[in-house]
């Protein structure tokens, strides 16, 4: 069972706080009654109507895609750069990103319209691990992994530890090639 603002939500209508005023004005039935009481919990048998339009749940999705470079992780950019969501237009589920990837870093990202699915992936709490391999300047010292491996200061809060891995060095270059992995944001 699921709240029913969440379903709203879930379905496209609206945000799951205009889900709420929407209920609360009276614009929402359940099964030809109108609701107006928050809390209502529904089990996707009901039929249930936005201001007389019926309802339609969106089949859960999952993709995964290789974000080029120079692409937003998101749904849209007040900037009018090219999105993740536009390599996959044809789909008819509304999707959005897990994640982000820089806008100049490429990589594996999944797209779905799951919100419970999305949060497990992207939530500190859960502990998910995700792992980056990317290219830096300069080649870090043992010092260095030895410190992300036991977690650094950031913005006044101790990250949790990382797993480090140089995978190559080009030192004519001053460059190292290395893989990190994380749980946290």
């Amino acid at each position: 069972m699921e709240r029913l603002q969440k379903v709203i939500a879930n379905a496209g209508v609206a945000s799951r706080r205009k889900a709420e005023t929407l209920i609360q004005t009276g614009h929402v039935t359940i099964n030809g009654k109108v609701v107006t009481e928050m809390g209502i919990k529904v089990e996707g048998s009901e039929h249930i109507e936005v201001d007389g339009v019926p309802l339609t749940r969106e089949r859960k999705v999952y993709y995964m895609l290789y974000k080029p470079r120079q692409v937003i992780s998101a749904v849209t950019d007040d900037k009018k750069r090219p999105v993740v969501t536009e390599y996959l237009e044809d789909i008819p589920e509304r999707l959005y990103p897990v994640g982000r990837l820089d806008y100049d870093t490429s990589g594996l990202l999944l797209l779905t319209n799951d919100g419970d699915f999305a949060n497990m992936l992207m939530h500190p709490k859960y502990k998910v691990d995700k792992t980056y391999v990317a290219k830096v300047s300069g080649i870090p010292t043992p010092d260095m992994l030895r410190q992300l491996r036991k977690g650094i200061v950031l913005e006044k809060r101790k990250t949790a530890p990382a797993k480090t891995k140089i995978i190559s060095t080009d030192r004519r270059k001053n460059t190292a090639i290395i893989s990190i992995t994380i749980h946290e944001g």
